[in-house]
């Protein structure tokens, strides 16, 4: 049994099974975990969803921003964007069954063999490890409730971009979901910053840090495995963090990891997005 973990896959099947039949991957005795994002720019959003849905438990995925997205329009909270290209699901005779399957999937990820985490954006600087799988499943709980919507109605938003214990509410909810599926720049506090979405390397601001390089006890234990910052260009600076979204939506790649000997997969994507 071999373990992958893929960045983004944003509605790119194609690339997607041209990189698992590089390598080899076997759904009988394999295991698939992503990054989230499994919809959005890339041409097929649909057969992504069915394709990782699927595969059952060969797969494990976490909720991305434009997962969470696609549930806040399909529950008429949101417009659909024509750039996203997810019009397909919609119109899909299995769409809620789809819809219903994404809901119920969680915003953090735990390997209990490897010692891993697996997160859409991060964890912030403010949390531990422990304290972001509890927060998570708070959000969860939530999503996977009756009342799933009030949530989705209330998630858009910057505000607050700080963590207190005492947050209660939406305002609680809203951070915590900011900070698992959006986050890329910090302050040195640990406050959330939206705006900033280039490269560590392209930033002339010191007071915005990545996320993994701000001090704090977030990335003491487990490994944590990300995506969402395509700009990173798969490059992290934290030895006990990787980073795989490297951008494939934008014609760049897409890339995967075997967790038991390190090996990276690879294949070049033409431009999904416009």
């Amino acid at each position: 049994m071999a373990t992958y973990f893929v960045g983004d896959i944003q509605g790119c099947f194609d690339d997607l099974q041209d990189l698992l039949q590089q390598a080899n991957f076997n759904p009988q005795c394999d295991q698939l975990w992503l990054t989230g994002d499994l919809v959005a720019r890339g041409p097929k959003s649909l057969e992504t969803l069915r394709f990782v849905k699927d595969l059952g438990t060969a797969a494990i995925t976490v909720l991305g921003n434009h997962d969470l997205h696609l549930l806040a329009i399909d529950a008429g909270l949101a417009k659909l964007n024509p750039k996203d290209k997810t019009q397909s699901i919609f119109n899909a005779e299995d769409k809620d069954e789809l819809l219903l399957w994404l809901r119920q999937q969680p915003l953090l990820a735990y390997h209990e063999d490897f010692n891993i985490i697996m997160v859409h954006a991060g964890i912030s600087p403010q949390w531990t490890q422990h304290q972001a799988a509890l927060y998570a499943e708070e959000v969860n709980a939530q999503l996977r409730g009756d009342d799933y919507q009030i949530l989705l109605a209330h998630m858009y938003g910057a505000h607050p971009d700080y963590w207190q214990d005492e947050l209660q509410g939406f305002d609680r909810l809203r951070f915590i979901i900011n900070a698992f599926t959006r986050m890329r720049f910090c302050a040195p506090s640990g406050q959330l910053e939206f705006h900033n979405k280039h490269s560590p390397a392209e930033n002339d601001n010191a007071q915005h840090i990545p996320w993994y390089e701000v001090a704090g006890s977030h990335l003491d234990g487990a490994h944590v495995i990300f995506g969402h910052w395509a700009a990173l260009e798969g490059h992290c600076s934290h030895e006990n963090a990787t980073t795989l979204d490297t951008g494939c939506v934008w014609g760049n790649s897409l890339t995967m990891l075997r967790w038991e000997d390190k090996a990276v997969f690879s294949v070049s994507c033409p431009i999904h997005a416009t």
